[in-house]
C-alpha cells in the first residue's frame, strides 16, 4: 500500500448516508452506490485516526483510494469530487483540494502523486475539524476524467470512526438514563385520550361502542367532514358507515351551532351517541380529529369491527390560529405521497398551515408553465457541463436519476396537494426564496438566456434574466454559493416573480385553495452583494432614497410587498425582510426596520440562540409591530440530531432538539426557559438578563408557532419521517394547547414540580397512545426509536427508556438485539460488553447503544 502523506483539512459538514437505523456502536458504516463503485473499480476508505489531533478540537483521517478495477489509476488527469465542508490544501503536492461551489468540492492529484495499479490502494492523510456525528462526513463521492469532462463515476465511501466516541457515549447514556429516571409510568387508563390538550376534558359516563353498525349524521356545511370521519372509521370497523340527514339508530352526530369561533368545538360521547359541535367547519373537523385520537390505536390497524369509544365531555379551542410546519423538499426532494402523509398528520394533530419551501439554491420542485427550464433545469442535479442541470448537492451524487437531487411537482401535483390540504384545513404558503438562496432559478434562467440567444432573440432572452451580465461582485453565502443572488435591480427579477406569483396563484384558484400570502425568504444574503453591479449602480444613481447597496434590500422587498397587495396578499419571510442594518462604534446591529412595520409583514424568526445577540429578536420585531411567528431554532429546528452521540443523524450547528424542547417551550416567556447552550451545555443566564421582554402590545403580534424541518440530511422519507416524529407532537401540543400551570408558575421550585408531572402524562401519552397510532396512521410512519438509557451501578448495567411501553431488549455476546433477544426486566450482571437497544410494539427497532459493565472497563 502506497502512503501519499497528503495535509489537507476537512471541514466535514455534508451528511454520510440514512443514519435511521444506524448503530451508537462504532462499526464502519457505508455511504454511497455499492452498484456505482463496482461499475468504477474504486473504493473510498475513511478512518478516524485522531479526533483531538494536536490538542485541538480538529481531527486527523486516513482516506485510502483502493483500486478494484482492471486498470490503473493514473497520477494526474482526473478529479475526485464530494459534497461536504470547506477543503484548503496544506503542505503537500502529493493532492489538492479545491471548493467548487456550494457544498461541493474535489480531490485531484498534485504532482507527485503516483498511479494506483489495480489491486493495490494509497492513503491520504487528511486533517479537520473534530467530527461530531456521522453527519460530520463528506458523502457523494464520484470521479471524472478530464477526457470525458461531463461524466461523473459514483464510488463508494466506506467510514471507520474508530473508538473516539465509546467514551462519549457512556456519558450521554448515563445522562439519559438519568433524564428518563424522571418521567413515571403512569397507567394507560389514566391518561386523557384526547391530543393536543384540550382546554377542557372530563372523563365520564359509559363508553360508546362503535361498530359496523353506527351512521354518521351531519349538518350540510358540514358533510366534507362527515365524508372524511366515514372513511376513517371505515378503517376501524370494516365497513364504511352511511352519512344520513337523521339518525335511525346509534349515530355521530355533526352539529352546527353559531358563536363557537373560528376553530371551537365541543365533543361529547356517551352510550347513545356521539356529538361534535362547531361554528365553523373547522371547528368540526378538529372536533373529528379529537374523536380519532379517543380511538384506541389498534383501531387504525383493520383488525377490530368492534371499538370502545371513552365517554368524554371536550370544549376546545386553539391557542393560536398559526400552527405551522415547514416542509423543505427543494435542498432535497421528497415525493409527492410523502407530502400527503405531512398533510394527514398534521391535520390528526390540527395543525393548520404547510410552509412549502419549494425553491432553494439546490432546487425548484414547483413547475411554472410558462418558464419549464425551472424544473427541466433548476429541478436536475447532475454532473454536466452544458447547463443543463445543476451541481450535485448534500450527496445527491453524479446523476440525474438520484431520486433526493432530481425532481418537482407538476401543476397537476400541486393542485392535488392543494385540494388535499384544503379539505384538512391546512393552508399552504409557498415560498419563492429571493434574493438569496436562488441559484436554482438563476442558472434555470440563465439556460433560458443562452437558448434563446442562439436562436437570435435578445430581447425574449433578456425578460426572466436574474442576474447582471456584467457584475463582478465577489460574496460567498454560509451555504458556499458565489453566485446564487438575484440582481434585485434588474427590471427583469420583478418581471420573473411577477410570472411566477400569477402562475401559483392560478393553480390556487384552480384547486379552490385559500391563499392569503406568498413568503418571499429573505434570509442569508452575504456581504458584497450587488456592489459592482452596473445595474445596481443605475439603481443607486436614479433613486434618492437608494443610497447604496444596502437600501437596495429596502427597495426590493418595498416593491414586492406593493406587488402582492396590487393582487390582494401580505408578504411573509424570514426576519431580515423586517430588519433594518445600524452601524455604531464600527459594529453592525440589525434593528426593527420601522419602515415596514405597520404593513402587515408575516415574518418566521429563527435566530435566538444563546450568545448570539439575537435571543429577544422575536419580541423585539412583536413589540415593534411586525406579526411574528415563533420559529426558533433552538426548540423549533426539526433538522437538529436528536442528541450528540455519534450515531445520532443531523445537523448540529443551532444544538440539538429532542421532543422535549418544543414541550417545554413557553410562547410569551421563552427568554425564561432557554436551558441550553448550541453545545447542549447548560446556559450562563447572565447572557440573557439584558434582553427585551414581550410587551403586552407585543402578545397581539405573535400570531404562531412553525417548526421546519430543513432537508440537507434527508435523502429518503425515511430519514425525513424519523427527524419529523415525534418532535412534531411536542410543537402541535405547544401551537394548540394553553399555557400548562408550570409555566404560569412563578416560584422556581414549585413550577420544576408541576413540569415533571406534566412531561410524564405527556410522554405517556406519546408513548402509549399516539406513536402506537402513528405505526397504522395513513398507512404508518417511520417516526425514530429512542436510545435506551443506561448506566452501571454497583457493577451491573441498568437501563430505561423514554416512552413508556417500549421494550428495551439486549445481548450480552457481542450481536445487535433483535425482536428476540431478551427482554429488560432488571439490572444485568455481565462480564463483557452490554447491546440495548429499545422495539416498539410492532418490532422495529431503535439505535443500538453498547455499554461496558464495570467488570470489563
Amino acid at each position: 500500500m502506497k502512503k501519499l502523506t497528503v495535509g489537507v483539512w476537512l471541514l466535514a459538514q455534508a451528511m454520510l448516508m440514512s443514519c435511521s437505523q444506524l448503530s451508537t456502536d462504532n462499526a464502519a458504516t457505508s455511504a454511497t452506490s455499492e452498484a456505482g463503485a463496482a461499475a468504477q473499480g474504486l473504493g473510498l476508505k475513511l478512518e478516524l485516526a485522531d479526533n483531538r489531533y494536536q490538542d485541538k478540537a480538529q481531527s486527523r483521517a486516513i482516506l485510502t483510494i483502493t483500486n478494484n478495477g482492471q486498470e490503473e489509476l493514473p497520477a494526474k488527469g482526473w478529479k475526485l469530487y464530494f459534497n461536504g465542508g470547506a477543503l484548503r490544501s496544506a503542505d503537500s503536492t502529493v493532492a489538492i483540494i479545491q471548493h467548487f461551489n456550494g457544498d461541493l468540492h474535489y480531490l485531484a492529484p498534485g504532482p507527485d502523486f503516483e498511479e494506483i495499479e489495480p489491486g493495490e490502494s494509497a492513503t491520504v492523510e487528511v486533517l479537520g475539524r473534530a467530527v461530531g456525528n456521522v453527519s460530520n462526513f463528506p458523502v457523494g463521492f464520484y470521479i471524472v476524467y478530464d477526457e470525458e469532462p461531463g461524466k461523473g463515476i459514483p464510488v463508494s465511501l466506506e467510514v471507520e470512526p474508530g473508538k473516539h466516541f465509546d467514551e462519549a457515549t457512556q456519558q450521554f447514556a448515563a445522562k439519559f438514563y438519568e433524564a428518563n429516571a424522571m418521567i413515571q409510568d403512569l397507567p394507560a387508563t389514566s391518561l386523557p385520550k384526547v391530543f393536543p390538550t384540550p382546554v377542557s376534558y372530563q372523563e365520564k359516563g359509559k363508553p360508546f361502542m362503535l361498530d359496523a353498525k353506527v351512521t354518521v349524521v351531519a349538518d350540510a356545511d358540514f358533510r366534507r367532514e362527515a365524508e372524511q370521519l366515514a372513511e376513517a372509521l371505515a378503517t376501524a370497523t370494516g365497513q364504511k358507515p352511511a352519512i344520513q340527514d337523521k339518525a335511525t339508530g346509534k349515530a355521530i352526530f355533526l352539529r352546527k351551532k353559531p358563536g363557537m369561533g373560528a376553530e371551537g368545538y365541543t365533543l361529547s360521547v356517551n352510550p347513545e351517541r356521539i356529538e361534535i359541535t362547531a361554528s365553523s367547519a373547522a371547528g368540526a373537523f378538529y372536533g373529528v380529529q379529537s374523536l380519532k385520537t379517543l380511538l384506541p390505536a389498534t383501531a387504525f390497524s383493520g383488525k377490530a369491527a368492534t371499538v370502545e369509544v371513552a365517554g368524554v365531555e371536550v370544549k376546545d379551542a386553539p391557542r393560536f390560529g398559526y400552527r405551522g410546519f415547514m416542509m423543505d423538499m427543494a435542498r432535497n426532494f421528497q415525493p409527492k405521497a410523502e407530502v400527503l402523509k405531512v398533510l394527514d398528520v398534521m391535520a390528526l394533530y390540527k395543525m393548520n398551515k404547510l410552509h412549502f419551501h419549494f425553491s432553494e439554491d439546490e432546487g425548484w420542485r414547483l413547475e411554472i408553465r410558462p418558464l419549464p427550464e425551472l424544473t427541466a433545469v433548476g429541478g436536475t442535479r447532475a454532473h454536466t457541463t452544458d447547463g443543463s442541470s445543476i451541481v450535485p448537492s448534500y450527496g445527491s451524487g453524479p446523476d440525474a436519476s438520484n431520486k433526493a437531487g432530481t425532481g418537482f411537482y407538476s401543476r397537476e401535483d400541486f393542485i392535488e396537494i392543494l385540494k388535499y390540504a384544503r379539505d384538512r384545513h391546512i393552508e399552504v404558503i409557498p415560498e419563492i426564496e429571493s434574493p438569496g438562496h436562488a441559484r436554482a432559478a438563476i442558472k434555470a434562467m440563465d439556460a433560458r438566456y443562452t437558448k434563446l440567444m442562439d436562436e437570435g432573440k435578445k430581447e425574449e432572452a433578456e425578460r426572466y434574466l436574474l442576474r447582471d451580465l456584467n457584475d463582478k461582485s465577489e460574496y460567498r453565502s454560509v451555504q458556499g454559493w458565489d453566485d446564487n443572488i438575484m440582481d434585485v435591480s434588474l427590471p427583469s427579477t420583478y418581471t420573473f416573480l411577477e410570472t411566477v406569483v400569477d402562475e401559483i396563484r392560478s393553480m390556487y384558484k384552480e384547486a379552490d385553495a385559500p391563499l392569503n400570502t406568498i413568503h418571499f425568504g429573505g434570509d442569508e444574503v452575504p456581504g458584497g452583494v450587488w456592489e459592482k453591479s452596473p445595474a445596481a449602480q443605475k439603481v443607486i444613481s436614479q433613486n434618492p432614497e437608494v443610497k447604496n447597496t444596502d437600501d437596495l434590500w429596502y427597495y426590493y422587498f418595498g416593491k414586492v410587498n406593493q406587488m402582492l397587495q396590487e393582487r390582494g396578499l401580505y408578504l411573509s419571510g424570514w426576519e431580515e425582510i423586517g430588519l433594518r442594518k445600524e452601524v455604531k462604534n464600527g459594529k453592525v446591529n440589525w434593528v426593527p426596520n420601522q419602515q415596514f412595520a405597520d404593513e402587515n409583514f408575516h415574518v418566521n424568526v429563527w435566530k435566538n440562540s444563546p450568545g448570539s445577540g439575537a435571543e429577544d429578536l422575536a419580541y423585539r420585531m412583536a413589540n415593534a409591530g411586525y406579526k411574528v411567528i415563533l420559529t426558533g431554532v433552538t426548540h423549533f429546528y426539526l433538522d437538529l440530531a436528536y442528541n450528540p452521540t455519534y450515531g445520532e443523524p443531523g445537523l448540529n450547528w443551532g444544538g440539538y432538539v429532542d421532543i422535549d424542547k418544543p414541550f417545554y417551550f413557553i410562547p410569551y416567556d421563552y427568554l425564561r426557559n432557554l436551558k441550553e447552550d448550541d453545545r447542549g451545555n447548560p446556559l450562563d443566564r447572565s447572557i440573557i438578563k439584558s434582553k427585551e421582554a414581550l410587551t403586552e402590545k407585543g402578545k397581539t403580534n405573535i400570531v404562531g408557532i412553525e417548526a421546519p424541518l430543513w432537508s440537507e440530511t434527508n435523502r429518503t422519507t425515511e430519514d425525513f419521517e424519523y427527524k419529523l416524529l415525534p418532535k412534531l407532537l411536542g410543537v402541535a401540543e405547544r401551537a394548540w394547547a394553553k399555557d400548562p400551570d408550570w409555566a404560569k408558575e412563578k416560584d422556581a421550585a414549585k413550577s420544576e414540580k408541576l413540569y415533571s408531572q406534566a412531561w410524564s402524562e405527556f410522554i405517556n401519552v406519546v408513548g402509549k397512545r399516539e406513536l402506537p397510532r402513528l405505526d397504522y396512521y395513513a398507512g404508518g410512519y417511520g417516526y425514530r426509536i429512542p436510545t435506551a438509557g443506561a448506566k452501571v451501578v454497583d457493577g451491573k448495567v441498568e437501563a430505561n427508556v423514554q416512552f413508556p411501553g417500549f421494550t428495551i431488549r439486549y445481548t450480552t455476546d457481542g450481536t445487535e438485539p433483535t425482536q428476540s433477544s431478551s427482554a429488560y426486566t432488571g439490572p444485568i450482571a455481565a462480564t463483557g460488553p452490554v447491546k440495548l437497544r429499545v422495539f416498539n410494539a410492532e418490532g422495529r427497532g431503535g439505535h443500538t447503544i453498547t455499554i461496558q459493565s464495570q467488570s470489563s472497563m
